[in-house]
């Protein structure tokens, strides 16, 4: 694996929680610090089932990566991975197809040097990490191009990512930009906090992180949807993220389900 920052790069801030290390903390992991810890703590005690949101949306990167595997794509940008927890993207879809190409990106340090020792590409394939931000999709596409061969299908994955990019920094043209870049038969792999459902807790947990020096914006399922304007649904899109399926036609309730606050989906660009 190789890594690949911008010309200054950025200097670890560890007094201001960042959602990388909060989400690290809150799936049961180590690397965070205790300004995470505090935060993620908080929330958990005002919405326990975060961590089941959680847990749950990271199954649901693991079925929609083997899902593209399976189905012939090669190629996969995951913009603001977070802290490496297993299995990672990367060992889903070369477990399936070694020659596989993945491009990790995130804007926390700590996360490219925890990547720089834990993510190992198959001989076959290749893996490679960017320090970047979302904010600034061309510097991702140029740099993501040393791996990616973008004449080809792309599979672009924001797993939890949007919600913290509010209306105002253009979070939907962020979006709908990176998929103009990929080629015809790129994929959209999505998901969102919601507030639907739990008004009251959400807007508690939004002025945590406010104070945190973070913002996060939840959005409704409409919203939500907004994001694959343009794309063609693989299956249900958005669900909520315990019930998506690729072959499912609509959202099956599963009563024995937790509850979840995260809305998903996967989406094929025509």
């Amino acid at each position: 694996m190789s890594a690949t920052s911008g010309p200054e790069p950025t200097r670890i801030d560890t007094s201001r929680p960042h959602p990388a290390r909060v989400y690290d903390y809150i799936l049961g992991g180590k690397n965070n610090y205790p300004v995470d810890e505090q935060l993620a703590v908080q929330v958990l005690d005002i919405d326990p089932t975060v961590r089941d949101s959680a847990r749950i949306n990271r199954l649901f990167m693991h079925r929609a990566t083997e899902w593209l595997a399976r189905s012939g794509t090669r190629q996969f940008l995951d913009i603001g991975t977070g802290i490496p927890t297993e299995p990672n993207l990367h060992q889903i879809a070369q477990r399936i197809a070694p020659d596989s190409h993945v491009v990790y990106t995130d804007n926390d340090p700590i996360v490219l040097r925890h990547a720089e020792a834990l993510l190992r590409s198959t001989p076959e394939g290749a893996t490679h990490y960017l320090e970047a931000d979302v904010r600034e999709p061309g510097q991702i596409i140029e740099l993501a191009t040393d791996v990616l061969d973008l004449s080809r299908p792309v599979a672009l994955s924001l797993i939890s990512l949007m919600h913290f990019i509010p209306d105002e920094d253009g979070a939907y043209d962020l979006v709908h930009g990176l998929m103009d870049a990929l080629a015809p038969g790129s994929h959209l792999v999505f998901s969102h906090a919601t507030a639907d459902g739990s008004e009251e807790e959400a807007e508690r947990v939004v002025s945590l992180y406010r104070k945190g020096g973070v913002t996060l914006r939840p959005r409704t399922r409409a919203e939500v949807a907004r994001f694959f304007h343009g794309l063609e649904p693989v299956g249900p899109a958005p669900v909520l993220v315990s019930h998506w399926r690729p072959d499912a036609e609509e959202e099956e309730l599963a009563p024995e389900d937790p509850p979840v606050t995260v809305y998903a989906g996967l989406a094929r660009k025509p």
